[in-house]
């Protein structure tokens, strides 16, 4: 194999592999189910019916809204939870609107203050909050949008929870925890470092705070071993998969209208995800295209005309290797002329 060929197949070969590495996680997520960590309709107790296990995780619900006034829209399923879960039965119920998530995050994670302010989007300042009050007092978060079939209650045993999506990830708009439960501490400590912008509000949200942010956390997670053990020792992540989410009649919400902070950007990410086939395809041929015209110019940068190859005393030697020793060899020259 010539070696210009040699050299360029393995810078291609460099680049696939930095790609992939960039982008484990994500694949990871198209082939790990959670099955194993499923909270399944066999063990949860018929409606109306008490469970023994005791009890875990505080019981606090929280949810998030920009102040008190909650839109007409969510009323409705705010209500629900709220009638379901009344303090007569030791249930608390808060509401963290912007300005005392500023105050929480200032008074007990000061070090996350200018972030949590700087963020461009209000969405990812209530996306960081709901981790950040899961993991200092524990409870049960839930997004406006959903409101609640039956107490909650039975999920009050598990050590910590999150929604499993269809065909991939978690969400982050109903999830449980034990207050200090270690992936949402690990999910604290590590949320600054993924505070970037990729164009996109969109993938942006996603990335940062959002769902697509959680799933790449929950696949270390699993893939670093620490989803082990029973829901009594504390350290387990369970899982809520759609029907035990909603649709059933045993399913614990409802789902209702949403997606008040999608922009303009959302529909082609959902046109990409409906095509998904076709922006493969056209993917693959952009990058056969690209990787061919890189070989082209890369020949024609590196390898030079073949005749003067032949006739070059190094003949196998890059020709761009060859210009720059001409060059080095002519500046070395001037410059000692020149001194």
């Amino acid at each position: 194999m010539r070696r210009p060929l040699l050299i360029f197949l393995l810078v291609v070969l460099a680049i696939i592999l930095f790609m992939v590495h960039q982008v484990w996680s994500l694949l990871t997520l198209l082939v790990v189910d959670g099955a194993a960590d499923a909270i399944t309709k066999a063990e949860l107790p018929a409606i109306g019916s008490a469970r023994k296990a005791p009890s875990l995780i505080p019981k606090i619900i929280h949810q998030t809204y920009k102040n008190e006034s909650i839109p007409p829209v969510w009323q409705e399923a705010q209500a629900s939870c709220v009638e379901l879960h009344p303090e007569s039965e030791g249930w608390e119920y808060k509401l963290w609107t912007d300005a005392m998530s500023v105050d929480f995050i200032e008074a007990e994670y000061p070090w996350f203050l200018e972030t949590f302010k700087g963020y461009p989007f209000p969405i990812q300042r209530a996306d960081a909050i709901r981790y950040f009050v899961l993991a200092h007092y524990g409870g049960i978060y839930i997004d406006l949008d959903d409101g609640c079939n039956r107490p909650l209650d039975p999920l009050l045993v598990y050590p910590a929870f999150v929604r499993r999506t269809v065909p991939t990830g978690i969400s982050n708009d109903v999830m449980g925890s034990v207050p200090g439960h270690p992936f949402f501490m690990m999910v604290t400590q590590v949320i600054q470092g993924y505070d970037r912008s990729w164009i996109l509000p969109y993938i942006t949200v996603m990335g940062s705070t959002g769902p697509l942010f959680l799933s790449v956390l929950w696949v270390h997670w699993l893939g670093g071993g620490k989803n082990i053990g029973d829901d009594a020792d504390g350290g387990r992540l369970r899982l809520i998969f759609p029907d035990e989410y909603e649709g059933q009649s045993w399913s614990f919400l409802t789902h209702h209208v949403g997606n008040s902070w999608h922009g303009y950007d959302v529909q082609l990410i959902f046109w990409l995800g409906r095509n998904w086939v076709l922006v493969t395809i056209v993917g693959f041929a952009v990058g056969l295209t690209l990787i061919a015209s890189g070989w082209l110019g890369y020949r024609r940068f590196a390898g030079g005309d073949a005749s003067k190859r032949a006739k070059s005393p190094t003949g196998h030697k890059l020709a761009f290797w060859n210009r720059w020793r001409q060059r080095q060899h002519e500046y070395e020259l001037v410059d000692r002329h020149e001194v």
